[in-house]
């Protein structure tokens, strides 16, 4: 059976992104960058990959599950199709509809998407985020891989934004880069 992977980056305090969305403060390191992008380089949007010339093949993931507050700030950009190398779903209720047939919007409970996709043949799910949908989706989450980076955010957009549901993970994996930056593997 297929397992959808919460990948994500979080702050040492657990936050995705700040108040407003930012992600510019989290330090990079090209050995990290390296490390990742080789072993997860279908994680790299569409319009990265063509910015840098990248044309890596999928290791891990063929498929993407993002909420409207990840799927929207590409689109502000005007990238309809931020991952076009994966199947894309959009869990939105406020969002009418996708102008591009890429990617599907999924207006209905995101946990019976999670269940039908991971009863399908192919590759894990790539969970891209954000807090609100992975605390939606924690029941189904089989392995998270957690890039926490060497800053305090103090507020903003948390990993899991949901009710109280304390849910044991055990650790798989852990590798240090030189930015100070630990990736962390835990699996259900």
């Amino acid at each position: 059976m297929r397992k959808l992977v919460y990948y994500v980056a979080t702050s040492i305090d657990g936050y995705i992104a700040g108040p407003g969305g930012e992600v510019d403060f989290y330090p990079v390191a090209d050995d990290m960058a390296a490390h990742l992008n080789n072993e997860h380089p279908e994680t790299i949007p569409t319009p990265v990959r063509e910015r840098i010339g990248f044309d890596a093949p999928n290791k891990r993931f063929d498929t993407v599950v993002m909420g409207r507050g990840t799927y929207e700030p590409g689109l502000a950009e005007g990238y309809t199709s931020p991952y076009a190398h994966l199947r894309q779903y959009v869990v939105s209720g406020t969002i009418k509809s996708i102008d591009d047939p890429a990617v599907e919007l999924v207006a209905g409970d995101p946990l019976e998407l999670a269940r039908r996709l991971k009863q399908e043949d192919g590759m894990d799910i790539y969970l891209c985020g954000g807090g609100n949908l992975a605390a939606q989706l924690l029941p189904e989450i089989d392995e998270l891989i957690i890039k926490c980076y060497p800053v305090v955010a103090g507020a903003g957009i948390p990993a899991f934004h949901g009710v109280f549901s304390p849910t044991t993970f055990t650790l798989t994996g852990s590798r240090t880069f030189s930015n100070g930056t630990i990736v962390l593997t835990y699996s259900r």
